[in-house]
């Protein structure tokens, strides 16, 4: 059984299909990215598995039962967290208080302190500014936050879509080296990203999303190598 799996999944826009008969499969451990140009559908995608948006035609399983349509707060029950484009922080409030808010549909005081010290440990910046506006960070530090927040819940799949995005090129080396751990700790991970060399490097499997379907799906390292992907996405 596929830990996350869609079948034929279609999302529309006011009568446009944004996604257009999407199959892809996710196993439990496995970090897969979803790359591709923007407007693909990659953003779609993401947010009809977390709940945001209900498909219109498809399927959406998670551990072998359907969720198409279910609430993003029901989902979120469920262990499956997203990390939108963006970041959507609460600005006015400290780091501290976002990552509690991340922490909401739990009811396990000591693991939220236990979880709390480790995501400290993990982004020491956020340790150093936890009684600071989040709002006054910068985007790195807006970047690990909202991670942070997502990985309060304890997800079992996390969605992650652009983390890369409006970066300096060191903080998106950190961002990847944190992506990269928190799947060595056993989190499921469904990456988009526009950088999809690095979005490649880091994951297991790869799915290449053009006008709102499915064009390539392989081995990232297969992906890597693709003449194709690397004269469309790679710069080859």
């Amino acid at each position: 059984m596929n830990f996350l799996e869609t079948r034929g999944l279609e999302v529309a826009y006011g009568g446009i299909r944004a996604v257009k008969g999407v199959d892809l499969t996710v196993q439990s451990g496995e970090l897969v990215c979803l790359i591709g140009a923007n407007g693909a559908g990659k953003t779609t995608t993401l947010k009809s598995l977390c709940g945001m948006l209900a498909p219109s035609r498809g399927e959406i399983l998670y551990e072998g039962n359907s969720i198409a349509g279910k609430s993003s707060h029901e989902l979120l029950r469920r262990g499956i967290s997203l990390v939108p484009e963006g970041r959507g922080i609460f600005g006015r409030l400290t780091v501290e208080e976002n990552l509690k808010i991340g922490a909401y549909v739990r009811h396990d005081g000591a693991g939220i302190a236990s979880d709390m010290k480790r995501l400290y440990d993990l982004f020491p910046r956020l340790s150093e500014r936890r009684l600071q506006q989040a709002g006054t960070l910068s985007g790195g530090e807006q970047q690990m936050l909202a991670i942070g927040r997502a990985l309060m819940s304890r997800p079992r799949l996390l969605l992650l879509d652009e983390p890369s995005m409006g970066l300096a090129p060191m903080l998106v080396q950190k961002i990847f080296e944190t992506i990269r751990r928190i799947a060595e700790e056993g989190v499921t991970l469904l990456l988009v990203e526009q950088n999809a060399k690095l979005a490649l490097e880091v994951s297991h499997r790869g799915y290449v999303m053009e006008s709102g379907k499915i064009i390539l799906a392989d081995s990232a390292q297969a992906l890597l190598k693709d003449s194709k992907v690397q004269q469309a996405y790679l710069g080859g």
